[in-house]
């Protein structure tokens, strides 16, 4: 049966990859990893964090995701402000949410408009 999640995907529109690693390599500090020589033609770039990964694929007619997203977790609720800090001095707008059981968090968009939550535990 189902044992985890190897990876979450999101989309981008093509041209992508200097955006996305400057988002999710620069600000969110995630590694970026190789792609598989096959899917590298594709476009696109994959993330790492720990033992799971974020897959920025290359759609033609791109749509940001408006509801679904990923949810990023993040250390510590002091990193998660400070994370919160450098989201916003590099322009992106963030809309915190009411602390639930103890968990800190706040939505942001990347650059291509996809919703992402960012928490942190408590």
């Amino acid at each position: 049966m189902i044992s985890g999640i190897d990876h979450v995907q999101v989309a981008a529109p093509p041209g992508c990859e200097a955006a996305a690693t400057e988002f999710y390599g620069g600000l969110l500090g995630m590694a970026r990893v190789a792609k598989p020589e096959p899917l590298a033609e594709r476009g696109g770039c994959w993330f790492r964090a720990g033992a799971h990964e974020l897959h920025v694929g290359v759609e033609q007619h791109f749509v940001p995701a408006g509801t679904a997203h990923p949810a990023l977790a993040v250390e510590s609720p002091e990193r998660l402000h400070e994370l919160a800090d450098a989201l916003t001095a590099a322009g992106h707008s963030l809309r915190w949410d009411e602390a639930l059981g103890g968990v800190e968090r706040f939505f942001v968009r990347d650059p291509f408009g996809n919703r992402l939550e960012l928490l942190a535990r408590g």
